[in-house]
């Protein structure tokens, strides 16, 4: 795993896999640093998002790191396929692009809250090009789902 850290400083760490959940394109991975070389991002509410309002996509695009882009809410609770087939409930839908690269990144407010975690994109058929119609999973969801990946590996809907 590369880290960066506040001062711009690269760090290449090896990870390890603590849980995934598959049916929300999430996993939980364990790096180990020296000291205060990180801090964690600010970790904000997707209750009471509204369509309209700025938000900002976090990632690495097809390897072009530090990229922001820019966009809007366009729409809430929407409903996508996973990799693992089952629909992803209660999305974030953004006009923010969302490309390869930028998937497990943040989806940020305009006071730099976490607001999501960045996960698809649908392209035109046949084409691969993005259509800008973006989806990130709600930081509730996932701030819900993080502990039972760190403690059983998975989700609890994954474990019956």
């Amino acid at each position: 795993v590369l880290l960066e850290d506040s001062s711009g400083n690269s760090y290449l760490k090896e990870g390890r896999l603590v849980g995934c959940d598959p049916s929300y394109d999430l996993a939980v991975l364990k790096v180990d640093v020296d000291g205060d070389k990180l801090r964690p991002a600010l970790i904000g509410t997707s209750k009471g998002l509204r369509v309209g309002q700025s938000c900002f996509a976090i990632g690495n695009p097809y390897g072009y790191e530090h990229t922001l882009t820019t966009g809007v809410v366009s729409g809430l609770g929407r409903e996508i396929p996973s990799p693992n087939g089952r629909p992803i409930r209660g999305a974030i839908q953004t006009d923010a692009a969302i490309n390869s690269g930028n998937s497990g990144g943040p989806l940020i407010d305009s006071y730099g809250h976490v607001i999501g975690v960045n996960t698809a994109t649908f392209t035109r058929k046949g084409t691969g090009i993005s259509s800008g119609v973006n989806f990130a999973i709600p930081i509730d969801t996932v701030v819900q789902s993080v502990p039972n990946l760190i403690v059983y590996g998975t989700s609890v809907s994954n474990r019956f």
